[in-house]
């Protein structure tokens, strides 16, 4: 259920390393998060070239349920949006480790993805 190549935070996103971009990662929400969000029905990213600092608020995922925050697990600049959630904000839903990603930053510092947690440790902070 949770990809053992990718990086999770507490804040229930993913990292996973290389981004499409060089130097970047991509930057999605977890199957928990979306699974407790309900149907998703509006995205709101960061911009391009927007500098972001690890545990920030960089947007909004809007549900049918209610209204969340995307924290950035990982400081750096915005290089990549997922513009087909404009159109298809679904994708979070359906596809949250593929197709549902968010955005890309460049990697700053490579000791913020160091202090992400492995797949194990992150299911294990999941309550049943």
């Amino acid at each position: 259920m949770y990809p053992e190549d990718l990086k999770y935070s507490t804040e229930h996103e993913w990292v996973r390393q290389p981004g499409e971009t060089a130097g970047s990662v991509r930057i999605g929400i977890t199957h928990f998060a979306q699974d407790a969000l309900g149907d998703i029905v509006y995205a709101s990213l960061p911009e391009l070239g927007e500098s972001i600092v690890a545990g920030s608020t960089v947007g909004e995922l809007e549900s049918t349920k209610s209204v969340s925050d995307i924290y950035s697990p990982i400081s750096g600049e915005v290089v990549a949006r997922n513009e087909a959630l404009d159109a298809t904000p679904e994708l979070v839903n359906s596809d949250p480790y593929g197709d549902g990603w968010l955005f890309e930053v460049t990697l700053g510092d490579p000791a913020e993805l160091e202090a992400l947690m492995n797949a194990e440790a992150y299911q294990s902070t999941l309550v049943d």
